[in-house]
């Protein structure tokens, strides 16, 4: 698993940042959470296609994290898609994206589908075989949504030697990456752990932007193998931070810590500020492995 920032500004784009994108790879399948503007032409740019791209998740409704949204989704109909896409959002969402669609006579080439998030609630939203997603709310000044992302393992890893030397079948493998043991024609009963190796454990990625530092989101983001919180502001601007239902790096930082996260990735930055630098620095004090965001980067969960 692993996260390609698009856009790690806030609501203005500034200093070579964009607004909030960012497409979250899972075993070779592609998500996009949030799609500010000029996410297509990032997305072109740091080598993303569109055709693997199946899902879209929209947090809330200002203007930085969907604005992108219109562009993309009529510029995968001109070039022919014909997969469908699941989009996942706010239920004020879909009568915008309708309007422009409509006054435009545009017809999509492809299968199109939303689902409106539920207004204030946790929930899970979709599966498949290779993840699973969930949202949760987060506290902004307009309806908000956070999002979680947990990996698929795909079963138990086979030694295939082993399997050799106590003669198991290639039908019965799948059985053995499900846990099962093997009963031989002898009556002699193989066990699984001979067989295969314990699987990967599946990984785990939230995504918390735009939202108040509130420790009540904890239980959401518990064990993430990577957390991606915004932190808007430094320290130094947390009331600032708190008017604007906004959190600070050093906020961020400390919900990573309570949550127990592997990992902290930073973004969302006001354009208030030229240099990302400080936002690391001052997370770092308080939660060591954290990443101030880089545009283009891609980071392993």
């Amino acid at each position: 698993m692993q996260v390609t920032i698009l856009g790690n500004n806030s609501a203005l784009p500034a200093y070579g940042r964009h607004p909030t994108a960012q497409v979250l790879s899972v075993n070779g399948d592609l998500l996009l959470l949030d799609c500010g503007e000029g996410t297509q032409i990032q997305m072109q740019r740091f080598g993303l296609r569109w055709r693997n791209l199946q899902h879209i998740f929209i947090s809330h409704m200002h203007g930085d994290h969907y604005f992108g949204l219109p562009g993309l989704i009529n510029s995968m109909s001109l070039l022919g898609r014909t997969a469908p896409l699941h989009l996942f959002g706010p239920e004020a969402l879909m009568p915008i994206l309708q309007q422009v669609l409509d006054t435009a006579n545009t017809q999509l080439s492809y299968p199109f589908h939303f689902t409106p998030l539920p207004l204030g609630k946790a929930a899970q939203l979709t599966e498949n075989k290779n993840f699973s997603v969930s949202c949760f709310p987060v506290y902004h000044s307009v309806p908000c949504h956070g999002f979680v992302i947990t990996g698929k393992t795909k079963g138990r890893k086979l030694l295939p030697d082993a399997c050799k030397q106590y003669e198991v079948p290639a039908a019965f493998y799948n059985k053995l990456k499900q846990g099962d043991d093997y009963l031989r024609k002898d009556g002699v009963l193989v066990k699984n752990d001979l067989l295969t190796l314990a699987a990967t454990p599946p990984k785990k990625y939230a995504y918390c932007t735009d939202t108040l530092y509130n420790p009540n989101l904890l239980p959401y983001l518990a064990n993430a193998d990577t957390l991606y919180h915004e932190s808007t502001y430094l320290q130094s601007d947390e009331e600032k931070a708190a008017l604007r239902f906004h959190s600070t790096a050093q906020q961020a930082a400390n919900m990573a810590k309570q949550a127990g996260v592997k990992q902290l990735l930073l973004g969302h930055y006001s354009s208030k500020y030229k240099e990302t630098a400080p936002f690391a620095q001052e997370a770092q004090s308080i939660f060591a492995n954290t990443l101030a965001t880089t545009e283009g980067e891609t980071y392993d969960i």
